[in-house]
């Protein structure tokens, strides 16, 4: 008997029985899931037959979570270094970002179809006029299987194109290489390599059509909230620790009562306490705490 190839849809069937009160679907993932014995079949006292995940069903289940959590945590990084990198251009910068997008119809003829884009860093240029944000697409990949499966979706890709610049960044594998080679990743989107923490540019991203963004993603991007820009600099606003600052004698608050000016005409000056114009003028409160 040849051996049961399990994947994704598989490891995804386990966990949804492991959730649910088991009853079968009776399909060819439960039958390649029955034999490879990570699921089991129960029949109750009134013959009524459910499937229940085995001992080792659940390892299964335990190691595709942890395989899961990993992809995920090299894909956030790299989302991360994209998304700061963008900062460091000057850019404003979001993650994750649910935008609307017009892809063409079905044939020809047909009206363009409009669609929620969710890419994985948008970002624009920090300008007031219209015409110059130059909106940019980042969709990150980490994982070649991902990349395939992302790559046979043409709507994907067309509403990331209808939105700005297209680029795909693609990760390394555990030996360090590409996880795809850029003429894999069709003309329309621009490629971007790792090289060690460095993004390089393998192919630029043809410039788009648009020129300014429609108004629902301006309300889409005024409703959600940017990534918080760098404090690199701000350390070089301080003083070396060898550098001797001498403090400044801090100059106290003037009088609140000064001097009169000669308002009679008698060549004396009026002042001090006891004198009309500084009774009829007491000073304020915070000044006479002083």
């Amino acid at each position: 008997m040849p051996e049961v190839t399990l994947g994704k849809s598989h490891a995804r069937r386990l966990r949804e029985m492991y959730r649910s009160a088991g009853w079968p679907c009776q399909d060819i993932v439960e039958i390649e899931l029955l034999a490879a014995g990570l699921l089991e079949r129960v029949v109750s006292r009134d013959a009524a037959e459910t499937v229940r995940v085995t001992d080792a069903g659940i390892a299964m289940i335990a190691a595709q979570a942890v395989r899961n959590r990993s992809a995920m945590s090299s894909h956030e990084a790299l989302v991360e270094l994209i998304a700061r990198d963008m900062l460091r251009a000057g850019r404003i910068a979001w993650r994750g970002i649910s935008l609307r997008a017009q892809v063409p119809g079905a044939t020809p003829d047909a009206p363009p179809v409009w669609c929620i884009a969710k890419p994985d860093v948008f970002s624009i240029r920090n300008t007031t006029v219209e015409t110059y944000v130059e909106p940019v697409v980042h969709e990150i990949k980490v994982r070649r299987a991902d990349l395939l499966g992302d790559l046979k979706i043409p709507a994907k890709r067309g509403a990331y194109c209808d939105l700005g610049e297209c680029w795909y960044v693609l990760g390394n594998d555990a030996k360090g290489r590409p996880i795809g080679d850029p003429s894999e990743v069709p003309p329309e989107c621009g490629v971007i390599l790792m090289q060690g923490e460095q993004p390089i540019v393998a192919r630029r991203a043809p410039k788009p059509k648009r020129t300014a963004l429609p108004f629902g993603v301006w309300m889409s991007l005024a409703k959600a909230t940017p990534v918080r820009g760098l404090d690199e600099g701000v350390q070089g606003l301080l003083a070396p620790l060898d550098e001797t600052v001498d403090p400044q004698p801090v100059e106290p608050f003037p009088d609140a009562t000064p001097a009169s000016p000669d308002l009679a005409g008698t060549g004396e000056a009026d002042a001090g306490e006891g004198s009309p114009l500084s009774d009829a003028n007491p000073p304020c409160p915070p000044c006479a705490a002083l």
